[in-house]
């Protein structure tokens, strides 16, 4: 397996990135070789002063950078050279099975969404967050922040897209499907949740429960948690923000430390046709190494393949 790396992505690159490989080599399999896109002169000289051995390391060439606040669409077109481009351009072409970046998010949505495509039949890609259980394992929710705006048919999709994630990633036999509103009952919410939970709720594809409140966004009520992007994000960044209080006033027990963001590492951004993580901007090498386990997992599963034969199947069924 083949795990792409863009070195230089990230608000504390490419220091962290590469102190990450000292975390991540030891946790990875002999026939696993990490590929690390940006200025090779750079990583060589690192890699000489903190390894020996480089087996299993490959360095791809890319003296440019998309820096956070470079405008993504322009910048993915006009800096060729960059390492995420770079890191698209081998994705696409198989060189590698996944590329994971903590770099500029716009610039990676728009080689997910131009460079790679979407898988065919679906609307719109998401990205999927864990949300850590009282009673153990995750629930994941489900669009995080890729799409703002957005239609119910997504918000349909997107049960079958968490419904597969779950199912094959997280190894949950037939994951429970739930849309997030301010109520239980199926006349709640706004012309968008309840036009989604219609289509949603005699779907023959996955196990839809209805709808669930955010009280039950840690309970083992459903597996996955179906959401615009607009309201994912604020969830996961609520969630952030209470971690980091309670952090400083010493109240983590072994529960609450699980919403530690560097343990997860990562979003895999699900329904296109190649691997791709996104990391949070602010990662240090402990949520790069995790972000690359994700990567690693993701590819392993063989996700993106067993997406394209499910809407195959549902294309067959019309």
């Amino acid at each position: 397996m083949r795990l792409g790396l863009d070195v230089f992505g990230g608000d504390f690159a490419p220091q962290a990135t590469l102190d990450s490989l000292k975390l991540l080599i030891p946790e990875l399999t002999a026939d696993t070789t990490i590929v690390l896109y940006g200025d090779e002169q750079h990583i060589t000289n690192y890699l000489k002063n903190q390894f020996a051995n480089q087996n299993g390391i490959e360095i791809v060439h890319a003296p440019d950078t998309i820096g956070m606040g470079d405008k993504s669409t322009k910048t993915f077109h006009t800096k060729p050279q960059s390492s995420i481009v770079k890191g698209f351009e081998d994705l696409t072409n198989d060189a590698i099975d996944v590329f994971a970046s903590a770099g500029n998010s716009g610039a990676m949505m728009v080689g997910a969404v131009n460079a790679v495509n979407t898988i065919p039949g679906i609307i719109r890609p998401a990205s999927c967050v864990p949300i850590p259980k009282i009673s153990g394992g995750y629930n994941i929710i489900l669009d995080a922040g890729t799409n703002p705006d957005t239609k119910a048919e997504v918000l349909y999709q997107y049960g079958l897209l968490g419904k597969l994630y779950a199912k094959h990633v997280l190894a949950i036999p037939n994951p429970r499907i739930g849309l997030l509103n301010i109520g239980e009952e199926e006349k709640k919410g706004n012309l968008l949740v309840q036009t989604a939970f219609q289509m949603m709720k005699d779907c023959p594809y996955f196990n839809f429960i209805g709808n669930i409140e955010s009280r039950d966004l840690f309970r083992d009520k459903a597996d996955v948690i179906v959401c615009d992007g607009f309201i994912g994000n604020i969830v996961i960044k609520q969630i952030e923000a209470m971690y980091r209080i309670m952090e400083k006033r010493n109240l983590l027990d072994d529960y609450f430390v699980r919403f530690n963001y560097e343990l997860h590492g990562g979003s895999p951004i699900i329904g296109i046709n190649k691997n791709l993580i996104l990391g949070h901007g602010i990662s240090n090498a402990l949520a790069i190494k995790n972000m690359m386990l994700t990567a690693r997992d993701i590819a392993f599963s063989g996700l993106n393949q067993k997406i394209k034969e499910a809407f195959k199947e549902i294309e067959k069924e019309k």
